[in-house]
């Protein structure tokens, strides 16, 4: 069994590979200062950067699980994921309400993807 895990603290791995499989960490905007809109797209931007690392790519997403710390901003997030996601490439998607660690926090993902062979 080959599992391969990249930037491993004693806590979590920031991305974990198997058998062609990348896990990403959760994931949350670069200055949670920001509004819900800002904290996706820097959030969303992570995420990119973290699959081209990886070896893979937002093309290549399999699955992508959404929090909000409120469903009020479901559809500002929402334009921004939208935009951000490639026609014809939508992921499997879940997006619930949850307590975030940080309080200032509107917003985290999760995904996993495939690897680009």
């Amino acid at each position: 069994m080959n599992i391969e895990r990249i930037e491993t603290k004693p806590r979590m791995s920031r991305i974990v590979k198997h058998n062609g499989t990348i896990y990403l960490c959760g994931q949350v905007c670069a200055d949670a200062t920001q509004d819900i809109t800002e904290q996706t797209q820097t959030m969303l931007d992570k995420v990119e950067t973290l699959l081209i690392a990886a070896g893979s790519s937002k093309q290549h997403m399999l699955s992508a699980t959404i929090y909000l710390k409120t469903m009020a901003d479901f559809a500002q997030m929402n334009a921004v994921w939208d935009a951000w996601v490639p026609d014809g490439y939508a992921p499997a998607r879940a997006c619930v309400e949850a307590a975030m660690a940080r309080d200032v926090l509107l917003v985290e993902i999760s995904v996993v993807a495939a690897a680009i062979q």
